[in-house]
């Protein structure tokens, strides 16, 4: 019998990825789908014939729904459960914290709840979050031991369902880990997203159909890694005798005018012609500095990020011109 793996979040941008991974291993694959996804097929439909044919398979529920929950679970009967399903947008978590803090939060509360009381030997993973460290993080770069002092509504609720997934490991002894994911970006990421915003943004410059960029804080550095590697890293952590914390990443730190100023190269263009900044997308509270140090997950896992930052920068750029059937200048 394949190995069942059960990924909420299936639709998003890691949970693609992380499908595509585990389906090429054999494994069925069952995916939780929010009821209120907007288009959630999009990012599956090139898994059409996995569906088809049973490998994948797909549930509309909902982490605030612990009955549907718990009777979709039950069905799915897996022997590996990631949990990626989130309001991961930090700008939004500050319009809408309770909701954030209900999905983030209680959403995992009530996936390691079914697991305990379950009985059922399974391994759990837990998308945890760089942004836990804060604005102004105790050290750089930060590893698995650096202290949190999370600043977003977002970041208070993964911390949350950081230190709730290492409770129920220490209390109730299930194989529970956390991947503390700095962030990952792949042509799949949303649009209200910096990244894909300044990738869609170039491209409808070069199509004719935009004239200016308008962006928040460019000074923000981010230690910027690619989806598909990182989904590698979470199915790493559940193979392993011993459950444990990494932190994910490439360990290296680039400014978001960095990732401006990469794309406009890539399109020939200068970016101080087209980019306007705009207060309105500034956070109220906004990251300095997050760089991760990967060493503990290069050593145990054996796991390092193959993308670079600047072919991460191109991948999303020609995905994003390849859509609106523009092409980039030879450069």
């Amino acid at each position: 019998m394949p190995k069942r793996a059960f990924i909420t979040g299936i639709a998003g941008q890691d949970g693609s990825y992380l499908a595509e991974l585990l389906l090429g291993k054999g494994y069925q694959v069952h995916g939780l789908i929010a009821r209120s996804s907007h288009n959630p097929r999009e990012r599956l439909a090139h898994l059409a014939a996995a569906e088809t044919s049973g490998q994948l398979q797909l549930h509309y529920g909902d982490l605030t729904d612990s009955s549907s929950l718990f009777r979709i679970l039950t069905l799915a009967d897996p022997d590996e459960l990631y949990n990626l399903g989130a309001q991961s947008h930090v700008a939004i978590s500050f319009e809408i914290p309770e909701y954030t803090a209900n999905i983030v939060g209680l959403g995992t509360v009530r996936l390691l709840e079914w697991m305990r009381a379950s009985k059922k030997p399974m391994r759990f993973f837990q998308a945890s979050s760089a942004e836990m460290f804060g604005a102004a993080p105790a050290e750089v770069p930060q590893r698995e031991t650096t202290p949190v002092f999370p600043t977003s509504p977002y970041a208070c609720a993964k911390t949350f369902a950081h230190f709730m997934t290492i409770n129920y490991r220490e209390n109730y002894q299930l194989f529970a880990c956390t991947g503390i994911m700095f962030n990952h970006e792949s042509p799949r990421r949303a649009e209200n997203f910096v990244t894909r915003k300044i990738a869609r943004g170039v491209a409808e410059i070069l199509a004719g159909t935009r004239r200016e960029l308008r962006l928040g804080n460019l000074a923000a550095e981010k230690d910027w890694g690619y989806a598909q590697d990182f989904v590698e890293a979470m199915w790493l952590s559940l193979q392993q005798d011993k459950p444990d914390d990494y932190v994910i990443a490439t360990g290296e730190s680039h400014a978001v005018q960095e990732f401006v100023d990469e794309a406009f190269r890539l399109a020939g263009l200068q970016a101080s012609d087209y980019v306007v900044i705009d207060s309105q997308f500034f956070r109220p509270t906004d990251t300095r500095r997050l760089v991760g140090d990967p060493g503990k997950a290069r050593e145990k896992l054996g796991w390092q990020p193959r993308t670079s930052f600047r072919a991460l920068v191109r991948l999303m750029v020609e995905a994003d011109c390849a859509r609106l059937g523009v092409k980039l200048p030879m450069v």
